[in-house]
């Protein structure tokens, strides 16, 4: 679980970053794709063990 938190946050760092800076909106794009899909997976993940 604590892999996912960890990519979680570098996701949503990449993206508040691609936000930032005007060039850089394809990151934040990939950041916002990368971070639902992680969060979805570890719900899944989650709910499954338990």
């Amino acid at each position: 679980m604590g892999i996912i938190i960890t990519l979680l946050i570098i996701w949503l760092v990449l993206s508040v970053l691609g936000f930032v800076v005007k060039g850089l909106l394809w990151l934040a794009i990939i950041g916002l794709v990368l971070f639902v899909a992680t969060a979805v997976w570890g719900w899944l993940k989650r709910k499954t063990h338990a």
